[in-house]
C-alpha cells in the first residue's frame, strides 16, 4: 500500500495487466474511449459531407434542368409571337386586298351601267332608223 502510494505521487500506476502506466487507468480508459468517439465523429462528417456533396451536385442538375425548360418556353413564346406577328399581317395584306377588290368591282358595276345606257340609246337609236325607213 505504501508503495502504491509512492508510485502514485510519481504520477505512475498499474493498468488491469499490470503494466506500468504513467496515465491512471481510468484516464487511460476514457481517452481511449475519446479517441473512439472523436473517429466516429470524423466517420460521420465525412459521410455527411458525402451526402451534402451529392445534395449539392443534384441541386445544380435540377437548376440546369429548370433553366434549360425556362429557355425552351421564352423560345416557344417568342415563336409564338412572331407567328401572331405574320398573321397579323398576312390579316392587313388580304383586308387591303379585299379593299382594292371592292373598288375594282365598283368602276366595273360602274363601267356596266354606263354601256348599258350606251347600248339602250343605240337601240333606240336603231330603232328610230328603221322605223324612219
Amino acid at each position: 500500500a505504501m508503495a502504491q502510494a509512492a508510485l502514485d505521487a510519481a504520477g505512475l500506476h498499474f493498468d488491469e495487466l499490470n503494466k506500468l502506466r504513467v496515465l491512471e487507468p481510468e484516464v487511460a480508459a476514457q481517452t481511449a474511449q475519446l479517441r473512439e468517439e472523436c473517429r466516429a465523429f470524423l466517420d460521420k462528417t465525412a459521410e455527411f459531407q458525402k451526402i451534402v456533396g451529392s445534395f449539392i451536385e443534384l441541386v445544380d442538375q435540377l437548376a440546369k434542368a429548370a433553366e434549360s425548360e425556362k429557355m425552351k418556353a421564352i423560345g416557344a413564346r417568342n415563336l409564338l409571337k412572331s407567328i401572331a406577328k405574320q398573321r397579323e399581317a398576312q390579316e392587313q395584306q388580304l383586308q387591303a386586298l379585299i379593299a382594292e377588290k371592292k373598288m375594282q368591282l365598283e368602276r366595273y358595276r360602274i363601267e356596266y351601267e354606263t354601256l348599258c345606257k350606251v347600248e339602250a340609246d343605240q337601240n333606240e337609236f336603231i330603232d328610230q332608223f328603221i322605223f324612219q325607213k
